[in-house]
């Protein structure tokens, strides 16, 4: 089970603590659509703000979340790999 969350009010005027909780829920603009698991915290959530958001039940799976290196541990892997590859020629 997952929640469809769409942000389909403007948060323009709304306190900082809501504006966290929508940056929270990854929604970024007006719009948006996030499909979410269904948690406890995520209900709380949409519950802060669900006057600017809509909610819906859907029956698939919420997509595992996807981690990405800071910016400099990648730009050290890809100098490695620079240097690996000049030691191979």
């Amino acid at each position: 089970m997952a929640l469809k969350v769409k942000l389909m009010k403007s948060f323009s005027g709304s306190s900082e603590d809501m504006l966290a909780t929508i940056r929270g829920l990854g929604l970024k603009k007006f719009g948006d659509e996030r499909l979410l698991k269904d948690t406890p915290a995520v209900r709380g959530m949409v519950f802060k703000v669900k006057h600017l958001v809509s909610l819906e039940t859907v029956s698939q799976e919420a997509p595992a979340p996807k981690r990405r290196k800071p910016r400099k541990i990648v730009a050290r892997d890809r100098a490695l790999e620079r240097l690996a590859a000049k030691a191979k020629a």
